[in-house]
């Protein structure tokens, strides 16, 4: 199942690009270990960036009630798949990881067959702002920080709540600015994602409420957003010798100054991170 390209809105045709380029899959798979690209939750400094990673998705899981091999969970925005092989691996559930690289999702497809999940794991070349599924489908949405790279985070919002079932469960996290910041002060993020804004915690609270979802809860891990980043750019900085063989010197230099500005806007407490829990109805 696949979305034409032209149908993408400007913001995810750009991630889509991004994603899809030789330097951004060599970064992200070599740097992340190859299974998620998302914040991790560290317990040390050092930590590597995998455990951290793996920790996140066990804590988002350990919030869904029922999951088992009944339920059926959408993963938008999906990366390389290993939260959807978490999900099928421990508790049996049939997963459909949509995501927009295909680059991405050739290697996730691949390790599905590798690990022997490829029979509870679909993988969609689709967008999260136009899912391809009829109302109601699933028992659970989830979503590990991929929103921002929507224009229109709104109706991304819009279609989880179409294709989740009454009293089904939404949980996602997001890199987002906090409420009330100047937008002036997140330029630098913006620019090199080609972002106009970044959603906040306000926003989710605001268009979920309307649109009949109650939220259950929301952990605050917004210290994790500046730990994260400070890791990956340590990480990225020890291994340059490695990654110079598969990632151009422009790409690694600007990696690095962009990581370094999503450590000051964390720190400076102009950006939030946590995982938020709704239900739908």
């Amino acid at each position: 199942m696949t979305q034409k390209y032209e149908e993408y809105t400007g913001a995810v045709r750009t991630a889509q690009e991004y994603y899809n380029s030789d330097d951004a899959d060599n970064f992200y798979f070599t740097i992340w270990g190859g299974e998620d690209i998302h914040v991790g939750m560290y317990r040390s400094d050092n930590e590597p960036i995998f455990d951290a990673s793996r920790r996140t998705v066990e804590r988002m899981a350990g919030r869904l009630g029922g999951l088992g091999s009944e339920a059926r969970v959408l993963d938008v925005g999906a990366g390389y798949g290993g939260s959807a092989r978490y999900l099928a691996r421990e508790y049996g559930c049939e997963v459909v990881a949509l995501n927009l690289s295909e680059v991405e999702n050739e290697r996730d497809r691949q390790m599905n067959r590798e690990q022997g999940l490829d029979h509870l794991i679909e993988v969609v070349d689709a967008s999260f702002e136009d899912l391809p599924y009829p109302d109601n489908a699933f028992d659970f949405v989830w979503s590990q920080d991929a929103m921002l790279h929507s224009g229109a985070r709104a109706k991304v919002i819009d279609e989880v709540v179409r294709v989740l079932k009454s009293g089904g469960e939404f949980v996602f996290t997001d890199p987002m600015k906090s409420d009330g910041c100047p937008e002036e002060v997140l330029q630098p993020i913006l620019d090199r994602l080609h972002l106009e804004t970044l959603g906040s915690p306000g926003f989710y609270r605001e268009r979920t409420a309307y649109l009949g979802m109650t939220e259950l809860d929301y952990e605050d891990h917004h210290e994790q957003l500046p730990e994260h980043y400070g890791r990956v750019l340590r990480e990225t900085e020890e291994r340059e010798e490695e990654l110079a063989g598969a990632v151009s010197r422009e790409y690694i230099d600007n990696m690095k100054r962009g990581l370094g500005h999503w450590v000051e806007g964390g720190r400076n407490g102009h950006l939030e991170w946590g995982i938020f829990h709704f239900r739908n109805g």
